[in-house]
């Protein structure tokens, strides 16, 4: 069975850092496509960040710089390295598995419970 369990999520104040963690169960990390999703109070859910199998990244314009997105293969876990955190940072983050090695919209197939992310002071 495929699982996802996001943490490390929490309030923390403009500029702080935060580390979010992945855990994968039923499937291994690195032969798929991860992403990380988040979804702000009264929008709409939106990729941040992804890490293809063979290990290129792609994030959002407005983390650029800011966040990182990694995976650990042998925990088989994704993280996400928030830095230099901003209150527009505020939502709720979700990790989420594609289907394929490579990511495209729509393309992905489980994701986790999400984790809660205040930036605020």
């Amino acid at each position: 069975e495929v699982q996802l369990v996001e943490s490390g999520g929490g309030l923390v104040q403009p500029g702080g850092s935060l580390r979010l963690s992945c855990a994968a169960s039923g499937f291994t990390c690195s032969s798929y496509a991860m992403s990380w999703f988040r979804q702000a109070p009264g929008k709409g859910r939106e990729r941040v960040s992804t890490i293809n199998s063979a290990g290129t990244t792609t994030y959002t314009d407005s983390v650029k710089g800011r966040f990182t997105i990694s995976r650990d293969n042998a925990k088989n876990t994704l993280y996400l390295q928030m830095n230099s955190l901003k209150p527009e940072d505020t939502g709720v983050y979700y990790c989420a598995k594609s289907k394929t090695a490579v990511y495209y919209a729509g393309g992905d197939d489980y994701w986790g419970q999400g984790t809660q992310v205040t930036v605020s002071s």
